[in-house]
């Protein structure tokens, strides 16, 4: 692209200004845009050659239709130079004919290429209906991949045409594009090139801040928008607060305030949206004093603070435990004729509940009803929460019965501090009675509830109930997973109910859910520890068969077990077994089995034992030798 093209860019956007009336650039954006000159030409020159060389797959048919003037022999509907001509006549005619035209001139469309999409386009710039129509069709139904010039120039077609919501899909869709393929093009610097092929209208940079914010790629929005300004467009005031969020979203405090520096610089005037959302980043800087210079500053401006305002600095006063500042703004509101609303009063309802003045939120919710709000969920709530803390829990169930008879329905949390208020008191029975009361009131009560108290009692030493709360949660289609399970198996091996546990183990092979590794050990302990140690040993090597393998405490429960049991044969036996397949060494198994003998003065089978062991692997320690002394000293004593 030649500085000559270039300048004639510059020139039409001067004219457009001109023509339009519209102002699109800051006072000094000409002179930006003459200074910035050379380096748009250059970047144009590098950007067309890149462009030519990703075209290389796809032959320029102007110029092959130069070389080669057989083709003006051709029929039209055969000849690749006409594809364009062919394409445009056919939109011209029945926009559904597309699909008919497909198969007429199935050999020319491996000539239909990124530079041919691009032609078509421009010749439907007055049309975007048709230009759409088109892009879809190549997109869509021929399977060809747009280039980002395709994009960006229906881009600009949509956008000149006020046809805003296609032209924001399109543009989110060739971010996504481009961050998954070419992740270092620049769609600014593209819709810039395009401009001098195309009527346009600068809302679509605009349009790339928003669709950038909107796909989560806020950095991105804020590099559009220094480009933007850089340049010498000036965005919109919507577009910057809507970039605003996004930062303050993604705590960039900094870049916010740039960009409210930037505004105020290139004449962006901010309105009560820009101001609302400033003051949240304040107050998520923690900042309290800034806060106030800032409002200064916004009614100094001529903007009033409204309910969002002091909603933003009330919440913020009530998390530091300011509260008497929250309640001084609370009581300015009214002087201001700005009426506190649902969210006003749950948040100073929730600074008392967490300094303990419950009472006073309490009191506090009364007054708000009276003035005409109706709670909603989150203000029942807060209530709730804060008489659980207290462990009010007669006070929360009343709050539970008014608010279902008011026509709320609890959530998956107000269940949870119930559940959580009733456990702290130690009345999780009564937690149960509470979830069965509130399915007869048809609250729809979530899994993660029943997983919460099902865990709870299991923790409780509650198993039977646990158990049987997930048998009649089953029936309605709750299908436990294998924590849900192992708190079961856990809690009924610690109340000694092996048998029961056993069962359950079974019921999770019926329903493929796998038994691990927490499973098997409940059980081994248990077992073990009521002196059915070969089951426990049955056990494990059922464990080993389906690729868990077991850790040396296991090992060590089992030898124990044996030990306990006076079966130091067997023990013996599991030691090796456990070596050979397992390679687990366990000192204290060995010794444990080794006392055995000691204390019945078998030093023989003491000594036989040593040998074997140190066979397999096993080392001697000092408590070793303790037990070896000891048994020689037992059989001299008899």
């Amino acid at each position: 692209m030649s500085r000559a093209s270039s300048t004639h860019y510059i020139s039409r956007i001067r004219n457009i200004q001109n023509n339009s009336g519209r102002t699109y650039f800051s006072s000094d954006s000409l002179s930006k845009l003459n200074s910035l000159n050379s380096d748009i030409s250059s970047t144009i020159s590098s950007s067309s050659s890149s462009s030519s060389s990703s075209q290389l797959a796809v032959p320029d048919i102007d110029s092959k239709s130069g070389l080669n003037p057989l083709y003006h022999l051709l029929p039209p509907n055969q000849n690749p130079a006409n594809i364009v001509n062919i394409i445009c006549s056919s939109l011209r005619q029945d926009n559904t004919s597309l699909s008919l035209l497909q198969n007429s001139i199935k050999g020319l469309l491996p000539h239909l290429g990124t530079h041919e999409i691009s032609r078509v386009l421009l010749r439907c710039q007055v049309d975007y209906s048709s230009a759409l129509i088109f892009f879809n069709w190549v997109k869509n139904d021929l399977g060809l991949k747009p280039s980002t010039q395709n994009y960006c120039l229906v881009l600009h077609i949509l956008a000149w045409s006020r046809n805003f919501s296609p032209a924001m899909k399109l543009l989110s869709e060739l971010i996504g594009m481009v961050k998954d393929v070419s992740p270092k093009e620049d769609i600014f610097q593209t819709l810039v090139l395009c401009t001098q092929e195309c009527n346009w209208d600068p809302v679509i940079f605009d349009m790339l801040i928003k669709a950038y914010v909107k796909t989560g790629m806020v950095r991105e929005g804020f590099g559009a928008f220094e480009k933007m300004v850089e340049v010498g467009f000036i965005p919109s005031v919507i577009s910057c607060n809507c970039l605003l969020n996004g930062l303050a979203r993604m705590n960039y405090v900094e870049q916010c305030w740039h960009v409210y520096e930037e505004m105020g610089r290139i004449g962006v005037h901010p309105n009560g949206y820009t101001f609302n959302i400033l003051t949240h980043v304040l107050c998520k800087d923690e900042d309290v004093d800034k806060v106030n210079a800032f409002i200064e500053k916004m009614e100094e401006e001529g903007f009033d603070p409204d309910v969002v305002t002091y909603n933003t600095l009330i919440n913020s006063y009530c998390r530091k435990g300011r509260l008497g500042d929250a309640f001084y703004l609370y009581r300015i509101m009214y002087r201001r004729n700005v009426i506190p609303d649902l969210v006003s009063y749950t948040a100073l309802m929730n600074g008392l509940c967490r300094q303990g003045r419950v009472r006073e939120a309490h009191q506090l919710f009364h007054r708000m009803v009276h003035r005409g709000l109706n709670p909603d969920i989150v203000s029942y709530n807060t209530l709730i929460h804060g008489y659980c803390n207290e462990g009010k829990i007669q006070e929360c169930r009343s709050l539970l019965h008014e608010m279902i008879g008011n026509g709320i329905l609890p959530d998956s949390f107000t269940c949870r501090v119930l559940v959580d208020g009733y456990q702290k008191e130690g009345k999780l029975l009564s937690a149960l009675n509470l979830v069965e009361e509130l399915k007869r009131f048809e609250v729809n009560v979530s899994h993660g509830i029943y997983d919460y108290l099902m865990v709870a009692l299991c923790r409780a030493n509650h198993p039977f109930a646990a158990k049987s709360l997930l048998e009649r949660i089953s029936q309605d289609g709750y299908v436990p997973d294998a924590i849900i399970y192992n708190e079961l198996i856990e809690s009924l091996c610690r109340c000694d109910y092996v048998t029961e546990a056993l069962v359950l183990k079974d019921n999770m092979l019926h329903i493929n859910i796998n038994p691990n590794f927490v499973t098997y050990k409940a059980l081994v302990e248990c077992l073990c520890r009521i002196d059915r140690t070969a089951e426990g040993e049955s056990l494990l090597k059922e464990m080993a068969k389906s690729g868990l393998s077991p850790d040396p405490e296991m090992c060590r429960t089992l030898v124990n077990g044996y030990c306990q049991e006076t079966n130091a044969a067997k023990a013996e036996s599991l030691l090796e077994f456990l070596a050979k397949e397992f390679q687990v060494f366990d000192t204290q198994s060995y010794n444990a089995v080794a006392k055995v003998f000691s204390e019945h003065g078998d030093v023989a089978r003491l000594l036989d034992l040593q040998d074997r062991m140190q066979k397999v692997g096993f080392l001697p320690n000092s408590l070793t030798c303790k037990y070896v002394i000891h048994g020689l000293w037992k059989k001299v004593q008899t």
